[in-house]
């Protein structure tokens, strides 16, 4: 039997044995806790040396990395509209060589409801040539020319003699300029747009050498101190007449006759005079209308074949 000296040290141990096991114990449940945690590893780690190092902290949200930027792609070039490629790749159109429109102003009746072809406010683009025009006489039938600034218009734009006796601002590419009027007609193959002048007036331009010249051209209504006048054809009687107005400012549109009825218009020629083939009229009023719709009466003339009779009213100036 053991003595109380003996049995001291080993109640001493068994003391100590049972502390170590309780402390092993609390370390493990300690351990298996903090590896059951949510996050499920520890907050530190063991360092290549057995050193304990603190693990940074994590946040509750996880964090995804920003993905590397994609390499950029070039945009796609922008569409050019048709428009656009065609102002690019294709010279301006040039103008067209027989006749164009400018914007020019309007004249200042802001009208011109009996305009033939050609009109006020408008600018035409042909060509001029040259013909001898002797008195300047022609297919207008005005007679003898004061001067000889005189043109012969296209067979187009004469049409039917309307172009009688309209003055025209003739300008050539020099900047050199003259004022004409019409007293002939140009037949084919003048082209539309297309002046013949006489010698005078295109010297005033350019050389005659020069032959063909481009040109512009638009209607005037000039200053004059002179009046309308009126001249019945040879032949003309109470049974038959023609009647032609001369020296009028702007382009003619119309010339009627007074009946019982009222007024009768007269159907104008190539050759410039209005005709009543049954004598309608003849002898009687008249009612010259211009282009832009004025209206100038005229009473009291007797049947003169082949006699200029001066009146005393004129158109406005335009």
């Amino acid at each position: 039997m053991a003595s109380a000296s003996h049995r001291r040290p080993l109640r001493k141990r068994r003391t100590a044995l049972v502390w170590t096991v309780a402390v092993a114990a609390v370390g493990l449940l300690v351990s298996l806790v903090i590896a059951l945690r949510p996050g499920g590893e520890p907050d530190t780690v063991r360092t290549a040396a057995g050193t304990a190092a603190t693990r940074p902290s994590v946040s509750p949200t996880t964090h995804k990395p920003t993905p590397a930027p994609k390499p950029s792609t070039p945009s796609p070039a922008p569409k050019r509209t048709p428009a656009a490629a065609a102002s690019a790749t294709t010279p301006p159109a040039r103008p067209s060589p027989v006749t164009t429109r400018s914007p020019a102003p309007r004249p200042a009746s802001g009208t011109a409801p009996l305009a033939g072809r050609i009109k006020p406010g408008t600018t035409y683009t042909g060509v001029a040539t040259h013909y001898d025009a002797k008195d300047g006489d022609g297919a207008c039938l005005y007679g003898p020319s004061p001067d000889l600034m005189v043109a012969a218009m296209n067979h187009t734009d004469y049409e039917t003699s309307q172009a009688c006796g309209a003055y025209i601002l003739v300008r050539a590419a020099s900047g050199a300029s003259v004022t004409v009027r019409v007293t002939n007609e140009c037949p084919l193959p003048c082209a539309p747009g297309q002046l013949d002048l006489s010698k005078e007036a295109f010297a005033k331009l350019a050389g005659l050498s020069a032959g063909r010249i481009p040109i512009t051209w638009s209607l005037l209504s000039p200053a004059t101190s002179d009046t309308v006048s009126i001249r019945y054809k040879t032949g003309s009687s109470r049974h038959w007449c023609g009647i032609q107005a001369l020296g009028h400012r702007n382009p003619l549109a119309r010339l009627e006759v007074r009946t019982g009825g009222g007024w009768s218009r007269l159907t104008r020629t190539e050759y410039n005079y209005f005709l009543s083939p049954d004598g309608t009229g003849c002898g009687g009023s008249l009612r010259l209308t211009d282009i832009y719709g004025e209206q100038l009466t005229v009473d009291g003339l007797a049947i003169r074949p082949d006699t200029v009779q001066p009146t005393r009213v004129q158109f406005t100036r335009r």
